[in-house]
């Protein structure tokens, strides 16, 4: 009777304990999706660049840069055949946009210069009074309404003339850049205390000097690359120290970089490496150099760059060597960490083949989950989950340095009524909170990608990635907000994630 009491006492027990156990597990799951309030001090912001929104691509003493070229040159390679040319024609019309953000009661803007407006021959011993005109302009209009401006130095749209000399491959593109940059600083940096050096980097470099279908074009895998990032990091590097000694104490701005990653999950269980390997030869590929302790590139990129380099007959390794002296130049040169994140892959690792060699340098494929949502950007699934793991590999890889998300956003097919990036964001906003609140992620400001429909790159304008609807038929560029724009600003105002329903009087 004794050992019946005792295995019915046991197995209630265990029962209780698995009940327990249930009920934390779903508690814990309902309460992560319950954080809808925002820290104290959260920023929220919006965000454009020159040659996608500004237009206005040859007059007012501008000069051409790489997009025009390819634009014009390769249509082929744009999905819809368009071009910058004219674009959103935000250089017209910067007071209506800034309108809209005002409107919308943004604590921020981010937007990026247009070298060649400021400097047509690409170099200091020309500058164009209209272009630094146009973003003084721009920037007393933002302040005027309230709206603190964020300014990007380089989004891609390198001049033309700087291309012709081997652009970002070109060593001698360091100083020019550190030139342009002490114009910007010595002309804005009164009124604007936060700046971005360069948009994306690893964008740049893989695929405008890796491929044929991104400006410049220049199709040199496997070498060029790895030469563009060589040069972006010391040009940063050099810009962060001339702001140091030369601005800084007069006008106290933060200096940043602004880095992609997607977010990585392992397409098998027993890979246990290659989500690490993913994220080191991207988002690593810039990150480590700057915010690692150690500096320098990742040691898996050392390792396997070096090993693929040696079998393919080359004396030294493909990946260009930093000297001691330029590793501790480079660390620490950001004053906090500037994250664009949009979507998520599979990774899996590739058995090196019969020749030793890892697979397109790296040794992984990615993949997409065939259940993670679609949206009308072939590349963008929706995964929010993955927001979150990639903050929090990026607080476990730098020591929780404060983060900025700088871009983030989705496309919709050309409606107004787009509940699919309501409800984009909303996910993607939740899953940061839990981030900040679970983990401890130190994210201090969100950047939704895009104030306006505009060209999105090698897709034209059969993308739309903006709150505000642009009509590109239209010669005025009639701007009509989208549901998306009033959820946002009831989001900023009340600095919560609300079942807000739309005002449709």
């Amino acid at each position: 009777m004794i050992n019946i009491m005792a295995t019915v006492y046991s197995s209630l027990l265990k029962a209780a304990i698995h009940t327990l156990l249930v009920t934390i597990l779903i508690w814990k799951e309902t309460q992560a999706y319950t954080y809808t309030k925002f820290p104290g001090g959260f920023q929220f912001g919006i965000a454009t660049s020159a040659y996608q929104t500004e237009g206005a691509w040859n007059i007012n003493g501008k000069s051409i840069n790489v997009w025009d070229v390819f634009t014009h040159n390769h249509k082929e390679l744009i999905k819809d055949h368009s071009n910058g040319d004219v674009a959103c024609d935000s250089y017209h019309k910067y007071k209506e946009d800034v309108q809209l953000i005002s409107n919308m009661g943004a604590d921020f803007y981010r937007f990026s210069l247009s070298w060649t407006r400021i400097l047509p021959n690409s170099f200091e011993n020309v500058i164009n009074e209209d272009g630094l005109n146009y973003y003084r302009n721009l920037i007393d209009e933002l302040l005027a309404n309230g709206i603190t401006p964020y300014v990007t130095i380089f989004h891609w749209d390198l001049p033309e003339d700087l291309q012709k000399l081997g652009g970002w491959t070109n060593e001698i593109i360091i100083d020019y850049f550190v030139n342009y940059a002490r114009i910007v600083f010595k002309e804005f940096g009164e009124k604007v205390k936060l700046f971005f050096t360069v948009n994306e980097p690893e964008v740049i470099c893989s695929s405008g000097y890796g491929s044929y279908i991104f400006p410049p074009g220049v199709n040199l895998t496997g070498i060029g690359p790895y030469l563009c990032m060589h040069n972006i990091l010391k040009a940063h590097a050099k810009v962060y120290h001339m702001y140091d000694k030369e601005f800084r104490p007069q006008q106290k701005g933060l200096i940043s970089i602004s880095m992609s990653s997607l977010g990585f999950y392992a397409k098998y269980e027993n890979d246990t490496i290659a989500e690490d390997v993913a994220f080191q030869f991207t988002c690593g590929w810039s990150g480590h150099p700057i915010y690692s302790k150690t500096g320098d590139y990742p040691e898996i990129m050392k390792i396997r760059i070096g090993e693929n380099s040696k079998i393919q007959g080359y004396l030294e390794s493909r990946l260009p060597v930093f000297t001691p002296e330029w590793i501790n130049y480079i660390r620490g040169t950001s004053d906090f960490f500037s994250l664009n994140h949009y979507t998520s892959r599979l990774v899996e690792s590739v058995p090196r083949g019969p020749d030793g060699l890892w697979y397109e340098d790296v040794g992984i494929k990615l993949s997409v989950d065939p259940k993670w949502p679609p949206t009308n950007s072939s590349w963008l699934k929706i995964v929010p989950e993955g927001f979150r793991k990639i903050i929090n590999k990026v607080k476990n890889e730098y020591d929780n340095p404060p983060i900025l998300v700088t871009e983030n956003g989705i496309s919709d097919r050309g409606t107004l009524m787009d509940e699919i990036r309501i409800d984009y964001i909303s996910k993607y906003l939740k899953s940061l909170l839990q981030a900040i609140y679970e983990d401890g992620c130190n994210v201090f400001g969100y950047t939704v990608w895009s104030l306006l429909d505009n060209f999105e790159w090698q897709n034209g304008y059969t993308e739309k990635f903006g709150l505000v609807q642009v009509n590109f038929s239209s010669p005025n560029r009639t701007r009509t907000p989208k549901m998306s724009m009033e959820w946002y600003r009831n989001l900023i105002k009340e600095r919560e994630i609300t079942n807000y329903t739309l005002n449709n009087n």
